[in-house]
């Protein structure tokens, strides 16, 4: 047990204190009771049964005396609870090609705005974090229970760069895990299905995509992994297959979007593909995100509990001192 308010821990030295005020006052009672004998005056002696039970209110008001004392200091204590919680990661694509207007106002910004709807649709127990990919990826939101840092990491998204969604997918899965995951492109490459990354079975990856895929790692290879590791990975489609044309550092590039490998994604982990402007498809993987209970090792400060204790024994003492004295003490 830890405090946060140690030095008032010093009041305890009132205890002893108190302690020897009492006993002074019962020896100077004693002392009376003889001076009263010795002149005839023989006070009425309390029963055997009251000699007992003289000590037992102020033994409680010590009692509680050291509670009250304990809990201004703030205690503090390690307790581990059950929590039901789960974890989604947005993977959301900022490469250049999420520049097309094909969704208007933009890609990224049709992205942005279906990102925003789900997270204030999410319940206190789901964490959300935010990953960035292009022809990298960066982890710009841990997961976390405050919904307005989600959505300020959403905002300052930018499109720049070629796509990786493998990288993407292996970042996502890093954050899930709250760490860098080592995952060796040859080891996916031969058999995707025994690489290792642990359980995470309460854990969701959506992934904000028009499906366009320029470089390694294989993005069905790593879901793969994601699949053995009970991640489910949910695709969302944005553009159309249409397309549009970019401008890239002077280039005019035709993009259009690729539904087919978002779907096979989705498919090897069990979880489903929607339009980035479906908001049904975005309210269905809300309800499919599983919540499970975690033991969580909680620091809790347990003032209340030293106080309540310590109020009650100085009530329990005085009522018997009322009860059985007449009188508080």
């Amino acid at each position: 047990m830890t405090f946060r308010s140690p030095w008032l821990l010093l009041l305890l030295a009132l205890v002893p204190g108190v302690v020897a005020a009492y006993v002074r006052s019962r020896r100077r009672r004693a002392q009376r009771s003889a001076e009263l004998s010795e002149q005839g005056l023989v006070a009425t002696p309390l029963p055997a049964k009251g000699q007992k039970r003289r000590h037992v209110p102020f033994a409680l008001f010590v009692a509680a005396l050291t509670l009250l004392v304990v809990g201004v200091a703030r205690p503090m204590t390690t307790v581990k609870t059950p929590k039901r919680e789960g974890t989604v990661i947005l993977a959301m694509d900022v490469s250049n090609s999420m520049r097309a207007d094909d969704m208007k106002p933009s890609r990224l910004d049709a992205a942005k705005a279906a990102a925003r709807a789900f997270v204030e649709r999410q319940p206190p127990a789901v964490r959300v974090g935010v990953v960035a990919f292009g022809d990298s990826a960066v982890v710009v939101q841990t997961p976390t229970n405050a919904q307005e840092d989600v959505l300020r990491s959403i905002d300052r998204l930018t499109p720049e760069g070629g796509t990786s969604l493998g990288l993407g997918l292996v970042t996502a899965l890093s954050a899930i895990a709250g760490k860098p995951l080592v995952i060796d492109a040859e080891a996916l490459a031969s058999d995707a299905g025994a690489v290792d990354i642990g359980y995470y079975g309460s854990a969701s990856v959506v992934l904000f995509s028009d499906g366009e895929e320029l470089s390694r790692p294989d993005p069905l290879d790593v879901a793969e992994v994601a699949s053995v590791a009970g991640v489910r990975v949910h695709t969302i489609g944005v553009g159309t297959e249409a397309g549009a044309v970019v401008d890239v550092n002077g280039f005019s590039v035709a993009t259009e979007m690729h539904p087919e490998l978002l779907r096979e994604v989705a498919s090897l982990t069990g979880g489903s593909y929607h339009q980035a402007d479906d908001g049904e498809g975005l309210v269905a993987i809300s309800d499919s995100i599983d919540l499970r209970f975690k033991i969580v090792t909680e620091h809790t400060e347990v003032t209340g509990l030293f106080s309540a204790a310590g109020a009650v024994l100085l009530l329990v003492g005085a009522v018997l001192s009322v009860l059985w004295f007449g009188r508080v003490l």
